[in-house]
Formats: C-alpha cells, sequence, structure tokens
C-alpha cells in the first residue's frame, strides 16, 4: 500500500540534497513534486494544495537542525502533516457501554459482511469482549449464510431471522437476546446502499433513531480513491457517522482515500482492513502510517505483531530446550508456525525501518515456508525429536516423501545444525554473541 506515493515523494525529497539551506526556491520545487505525489494518489486538489501551503508555511525560515539535512528537516514536517492529514492520533472505538451497540453501514461491495466479522473477531480475542452479530441485510439471499458462516469460523454466534423483512425489528430483537445472554456487544451489518437512494438512506436512518448506537462506522473500499471520499460525505450528511473504516488498503497503491478522508468528513478512521483473513484487520494509527508511506518502516506495529504471538511460558521451555542443546524440528516448526501467524511476510518486512525500500521489487514467496514444513512433517516424530537420526537413507526417504530432493533436506538440515548452534552460543553467553562470531 502506498507504493507509488512512497517513491514519488522520495524523489521529491532528492530535489534538497546538497543544500545547506532551506529556501524559497528550493522548497518551492520540492512542495511541487510533493503535490503532486499527492495528486497522483488521488488526492483532491483542495487538500493536496492546502497540504503543501502548510508545509511550505512551517518549512521557510527554519535552518537545518544540527546534524541534519535539509531534506531530512523537511521529511519530518512532512511526515508530522501527514499524520495531521490522517487524524493525528489513533482514535478508539467505544466498547465502555454494555451492550456496546455498532451499526455498520456503507456501500454494496465494499466489504462490510466481511468486516463486520473481522471486527468481532478482534473485539473477542483482543479485547476481551463478547460479540453478537447480527444480519439485517434482508436484500441480498445470500448475506445472512456469508455472516453465518464468517460467525462459525471465528466462533461468534450470529442472531438472525428469516421471517422478518425489517431491519429495525430484526436489531431490537437481537440487542434484547444479547442483554438476556450476556452479549457485551452488538454488531448490526445492515445492507449496501447507495447515498441516492432515498428509501434506503431512510432505512439506514431509521435503525440509528430506534437503535442509538454508540458507533456508527462507514465501511468504505479504499481503492475506489476519491469516489469513496464522496460517498462519505453523502452518508456522513445524513448519519453523522462515528467513524471510517478503510477495507482492502493492502491493495491499494495509491492511498488517496486514507489521505483525503479524515479532512473531508473530519470524522477518524478507526480501523483497515489489509486482507480477507479474519485477522487482517489494524487499527489506525496516522503517525505509525505516515512512517510506512516515507519509507521509515513501522516498527511499532512490527513489535505489537510478535508479541500477540509471544507465549511466555512456551519461551521459557524453548530457553530451557536450547540451553540444553535439545532445540529439535518439533520447535524448529513451531517457531515457522508463529511466524506465519503474523501476517504477510513482505508486509511484515517493510515494518522495519530501511526495509521497505529494500524488498519493494523483491518477490518474497507467500510460500516460501511450504517446503521446509514439507521436509520437516516426512520425518518420523522421532526423527523431529532427535536430528541426529538423519542418516543418508533417511534424508533420501524424506525427500522422496516431501515431494523435495536429497539437497534441499541435506541444506534444510544444515541451516537447522548452524541455527542451533547459535541458538546454544548465545543462551550461554547470555545473549551476547562469542569472539570468534563476526557480527
Amino acid at each position: 500500500m502506498f507504493e507509488n506515493l512512497s517513491d514519488k515523494l522520495d524523489r521529491a525529497f532528492k530535489v534538497l540534497k546538497g543544500h545547506g539551506h532551506i529556501t524559497e526556491i528550493n522548497v518551492a520545487e520540492t512542495l511541487k513534486e510533493v503535490r503532486k505525489a499527492l495528486l497522483d494518489a488521488d488526492v483532491s486538489y483542495k487538500v493536496a494544495k492546502e497540504f503543501a501551503d502548510e508545509v511550505k508555511k512551517k518549512a521557510l525560515g527554519q535552518n537545518v537542525l544540527t546534524a541534519l539535512s535539509p531534506s531530512q528537516l523537511m521529511i519530518k514536517i512532512v511526515h508530522d502533516e501527514l499524520a495531521e492529514l490522517m487524524g493525528s492520533t489513533k482514535v478508539d472505538i467505544e466498547t465502555q457501554a454494555n451492550p456496546t451497540i455498532i451499526l455498520m453501514a456503507g456501500l454494496q461491495g465494499s466489504g462490510k459482511t466481511t468486516f463486520s466479522a473481522k471486527l468481532a473477531s478482534h473485539l473477542q480475542n483482543k479485547r476481551g469482549r463478547k460479540p453478537l452479530l447480527v444480519a439485517c441485510d434482508v436484500y441480498r439471499p445470500a448475506a445472512i449464510d456469508q455472516l453465518q458462516t464468517l460467525g462459525g469460523q471465528i466462533g461468534v454466534e450470529v442472531f438472525a431471522d428469516i421471517e422478518s423483512k425489517k431491519p429495525v425489528d430484526i436489531a431490537l430483537k437481537a440487542i434484547k437476546h444479547a442483554k438476556m445472554n450476556g452479549f457485551n456487544t452488538v454488531i448490526i451489518d445492515t445492507a449496501g446502499r447507495l447515498a441516492v437512494d432515498e428509501m434506503m438512506m431512510n432505512e439506514i436512518s431509521d435503525l440509528k433513531n430506534n437503535l442509538n448506537p454508540h458507533e456508527i462506522l462507514f465501511v468504505v473500499d479504499s481503492m475506489t480513491g476519491q469516489d469513496a471520499v464522496n460517498t462519505a460525505k453523502a452518508f456522513n450528511d445524513r448519519l453523522n457517522f462515528t467513524g471510517v473504516i478503510l477495507t482492502k488498503l493492502d491493495g491499494d497503491t495509491r492511498g488517496g482515500a486514507a489521505l483525503t478522508i479524515k479532512s473531508i468528513v473530519n470524522k477518524p478512521i478507526k480501523f483497515v482492513g489489509l486482507g480477507e483473513k479474519m485477522d487482517a484487520i489494524d487499527v489506525f494509527h496516522p503517525e505509525r502510517m505516515a512512517d510506512r508511506i516515507l519509507g521509515m518502516g513501522d516498527i511499532v506495529s512490527f513489535v505489537e505483531k510478535a508479541q500477540e504471538q509471544y507465549d511466555e511460558e512456551e519461551a521459557k521451555k524453548l530457553q530451557k530446550k536450547i540451553a540444553k542443546n535439545q532445540f529439535n524440528f518439533n520447535d524448529f516448526l513451531s517457531q515457522i508456525n508463529q511466524i506465519k501467524k503474523m501476517g504477510n511476510i513482505k508486509d511484515l518486512v517493510g515494518m522495519i525501518p530501511g526495509m521497505s525500500k529494500a524488498v519493494k521489487d523483491v518477490d518474497i514467496d507467500e510460500n516460501a515456508f511450504k517446503g521446509i514444513e514439507a521436509i520437516i512433517q516426512s520425518m518420523t516424530p522421532e526423527e523431529r525429536e532427535n536430528p541426529i537420526l538423519l542418516n543418508g537413507n533417511r534424508r533420501k526417504r524424506i525427500a522422496s516423501g516431501s515431494g523435495t530432493n536429497i539437497q534441499e533436506v541435506n541444506r534444510l538440515i544444515k541451516q537447522f545444525d548452524d541455527t542451533r548452534k547459535m541458538m546454544k552460543m548465545v543462551t550461554t553467553n547470555k545473549g551476547a554473541l562469542p569472539k570468534n562470531i563476526k557480527r
């Protein structure tokens, strides 16, 4: 995401390299490129111009800070303005009320039903909530089935009333059901609708007026760019929603909707969808997003994703095994699975400062671990537990069983042995590499 914008901003900042001071001339030249980059990213002309004017006002007259080049100072100013444009700080979702009622709204095909399930999963697994999903799309035949399927995948109950064709009645029954059965969050999935469809807009307005929801979240497909922003404004004029959800942000290399929507409707972006999996949902942090746009990485999100998979008890057990040189292929496979759970490998690498540009044109195969997993899973339980048993004949059998060749099996076993030796050395030296190992 934001790949095109990141590249163009990077080129714009090169204009300033080599200058000792920021002057009106080189600032104007740089900001011309920044404005063009924003327009190419599908940011509205008005917002792009206001953004460039604000950066210019802050940049002119400033001396280069000690040890900083003009381009670095400009990057900092642009970074701060980008974060401000997208909302400055994250805005959390309401979870204090019991039950908290969340009404989802948006266009057809924006990903509303899928995101409703993602949000339920997020609130259940990361906030300790007990959510109830409510099927209030009475027009799309497969909508109820889709929500029930997704609810089954994440272990969240779905309330549906196939006899009723009145969304308000269904929602009121669902809230009553939630109160009687200990659900503290009610997520109401509604039909997609056009802002020009008066009957459908009246329906969502009736839902708002009858339910008094604590959150009204407008779900929008970020890939629709300026159309997304215009639609958000039309819905906000009618609903006065509390927040925006941007779906399919992983497929949007421009990022215009993310950059523009807050300034147009003055409502925070609360979450973003980054894929089809149920855990592909992120709380929106404007500052972190500005970091990523400018190629600075997002190490905080990287660490958070790692911590989500971190099990302290398992880590202690693993440390003891490493110290005793008992780390085996079962442990190796477990570590691979933890990495896979963190998300898309290329996205994860891009979160590390300085790495986003390095991996931009690198094709990282998401199935890269499959060959390793196939080899390990072709070993017997005894072989996985005791790698020393892996003689020539066993390796040939494993290669045949995993659909690989003997060279790949040998390479993996060597990598495993080297990893195990290194882990043992680091553990023995309490985190320090031995002197004979070059960093």
